[in-house]
């Protein structure tokens, strides 16, 4: 039996197909929705890196996007995961953008300093990125179950609260 035959053979198994975090599906076009996750959050990515090289310290960026990168990767994959790795960190960054523009505004008195006009529009396209993947978010319909979503949403959330709590620490900060 040749090396055909054999994996015709194998591939005509009635074995189910296992479902995980990183399978793609084959047999219908991916949803919109995976892929715009996944380019909401590279977007917020790159501006935060951005910011990080204006600033001459990319290392605490590098530190705060470190949770980013899942939802970006199965993103791509097309994996429902997505969805629920990134909610987390796009609210978290969302959030994080408001208080900033409300500092700007002088209602809010968060930190101390000023920001550039870089700073600013980095914080629009990290803003409109985060909002952009929030409502895809919410437009995608998944057949994960509740208690793995929010199992993988609250490790996401805890992940990015602990990514930007880390950047801030003396050691990361200055360098």
């Amino acid at each position: 039996m040749g090396w055909a035959r054999r994996r015709c053979a194998v591939s005509r198994s009635d074995s189910k197909p296992v479902a995980t975090a990183f399978s793609v599906r084959h047999d219908k076009r991916m949803p919109e929705e995976p892929k715009w996750l996944a380019f909401c959050c590279l977007a917020i990515l790159l501006a935060l890196y951005v910011v990080g090289a204006m600033r001459h310290g990319v290392l605490p960026n590098v530190l705060q996007t470190l949770p980013l990168w899942v939802p970006i990767v199965l993103g791509f994959r097309g994996s429902e995961f997505a969805k629920w790795s990134a909610l987390p960190c796009l609210i978290i960054w969302l959030a994080t953008m408001i208080l900033i523009w409300l500092f700007g505004i002088a209602w809010v008195y968060v930190a101390l300093g000023g920001f550039s006009p870089i700073d600013i529009a980095m914080t629009v396209i990290v803003g409109a990125a985060s909002a952009g993947g929030f409502f895809a978010a919410l437009r995608w319909r998944t057949s994960i179950r509740p208690l793995s979503a929010g199992a993988v949403a609250l490790l996401f959330g805890v992940l990015q609260f602990l990514a930007i709590w880390a950047s801030l620490s003396p050691r990361v900060a200055h360098r």
